[in-house]
């Protein structure tokens, strides 16, 4: 047996974990790091599980590495947020030799979100550079710019997270923004050194395009359009439960017909960053009718049109004309398949596309905001959206995710960092300072807030009432919090 087999891989052994919920939380057994080799602890296993007395807990714990929790209680009780998020930099660092178990290896520190979330994640790590730029840190900022370049010159793709568990998936493309944020901070040549791995990524995302055609319309991410357009959607490779929610996917499969399709649309959800939210589901109240890999998402192609620009840009600078003009041209052609399919004329909202069902969705989110952040919209769109979100997604606390209360974490009444960030600076851009204003400082008074009554900062708000904690999803709300920390200085420095 190879000895450096995954623990996901450890069958049965990590079934009878994941299922007999050895631990609270699915993601602890697969960030654990083995003693001896996985080869000679499931030999083990299979020679002791069937003595009388066997004791599955305590024989994990006796081969097993629990991780490290990077939580914000080492932090002291600070005067102000800011002293807080300053310190809480240096918590959530971690170290590039720092690697094992399921980690993937990055050659340069990174900051991690915290709690259970020990390694990197793709699209929250934009976000906190936000802050690392506010607060400075403008070498962290390039380190990490770096490990995603490393990631796709060594994947051909950044995954969802640094852990091999995530190999099947990426997650909403971030990296053309963070090598712009770079870039404004030490000059636009850093595009042209990004610009190879800006045309892997985007390879990656573009991928089977070749292969469509009428009778396959869709392979891997990208989707052809009944008029001739290729947009993209979210997708894994594989059609298995994730092995860090092993359990609840497995519950949730097993009354399904195809439960092999349901893993693969669970998966395609977490691969948007949305895990999960209504906005996946054919009926809005029911998890089991999640159809992710149908939909046409409008803010992942939002991303991918600044991909394509920046790109083009690139190629400007480095004095390539035609191949400029090339991604220029793909790019205006998203941006015009995007108003096609995802303006949705009735609700006059940008909302995502059932390629499926050749109809858009019904369900209103701040997806839409990347429309004007990337300034798709119209000067009319922008104000019917403007209108949207001013009359029923605002609240006390900040902008709510959808408009649907489903217990989903990506739903309402819970607020998120970087939509806050993304439809602020997206109203800005189309000159709704008061509006976008109000909405920073209701964030900024609801982050404050929490914080002096808990001395944390969230992973995600109550907007409605903010009296109360955000909740739903797989696991329990964390705190530490990457991308919170980042879009909250960010704002402070704007509006506070």
């Amino acid at each position: 047996m190879n000895p450096s087999v995954q623990i996901f891989e450890l069958h049965p052994l990590f079934e009878e974990v994941q299922l007999q919920k050895v631990f609270a939380d699915g993601k602890t057994f697969v960030d654990c790091t083995p003693k001896i080799s996985t080869g000679e602890i499931l030999q083990l296993y299979l020679q002791q599980k069937d003595k009388a007395g066997f004791d599955l807990m305590a024989f994990v714990l006796q081969h097993f590495h629990l991780p490290k929790a990077f939580t914000a209680d080492v932090v002291l009780q600070s005067a102000s947020v800011e002293e807080h998020i300053h310190q809480l930099w240096n918590v959530l660092t971690r170290k590039p030799d720092e690697a094992g178990g399921s980690l993937i290896p990055l050659p340069n520190a990174y900051v991690v979100p915290g709690g259970r979330f020990g390694e990197v994640y793709y699209w929250d790590s934009y976000f906190t550079m936000l802050g690392l730029q506010a607060s400075g840190r403008y070498e962290m900022i390039e380190n990490m710019v770096k490990n995603f370049a490393h990631l796709i010159y060594t994947l051909s793709f950044i995954p969802n997270g640094n852990r091999t568990y995530y190999l099947g998936r990426s997650q909403p493309p971030f990296f053309s923004l963070m090598v712009q944020l770079l870039a404004a901070i030490k000059g636009k040549e850093i595009l042209i050194s990004y610009l190879p791995a800006l045309q892997k990524e985007y390879t990656f995302w573009m991928y089977g395009r070749e292969q469509l055609n009428r009778r396959n319309i869709a392979v891997n991410h990208v989707v052809m359009m009944s008029d001739g357009a290729v947009l993209n959607r979210y997708w894994d490779v594989f059609d298995t439960p994730r092995p860090e929610s092993y359990r609840e996917d497995v519950e949730l499969a097993h009354a399904h017909t195809e439960p092999q399709q349901m893993y693969r649309h669970l998966r395609a959800g977490a691969a948007s960053g949305w895990d999960y939210s209504c906005r996946w589901f054919a009926d809005v109240n029911q998890f089991d009718t999640i159809h992710t890999t149908d939909i046409i998402p409008v803010d992942l192609n939002c991303l991918l049109y600044h991909l394509e620009l920046t790109i083009a840009e690139a190629h400007e600078l480095n004095f390539e004309s035609t191949e400029a003009e090339h991604m220029r041209k793909a790019a205006l052609q998203r941006k015009q398949a995007i108003q096609n399919y995802c303006w949705n004329k009735t609700l006059q909202f940008y909302t995502d596309f059932d390629f499926i069902k050749a109809e858009p969705t019904t369900v209103q989110s701040l997806a839409a905001s990347f429309a004007l952040y990337f300034e798709v919209a119209t000067k009319e769109q922008a104000e019917a959206i403007t209108a949207s979100l001013t009359n029923e997604f605002l609240k006390d606390g900040g902008l709510i995710t959808t408009l649907y209360t489903t217990g989903q974490q990506w739903d309402a009444p819970n607020g998120w960092a970087p939509l806050q960030w993304m439809s602020i600076i997206g109203l800005e851009h189309y000159g709704y300072h008061e509006l976008a204003a109000t909405i920073a400082k209701r964030w900024i008074k609801l982050n404050k807030d929490v914080f002096a009554r808990t001395g944390k900062l969230m992973e995600k708000y109550n907007v409605v009432d903010t009296h109360l904690e955000a909740g739903g999803g797989e696991y329990e709300g964390q705190d530490g919090f990457g991308w919170t920390n980042g879009v909250l200085l960010a704002l402070m420095k704007k509006y506070d």
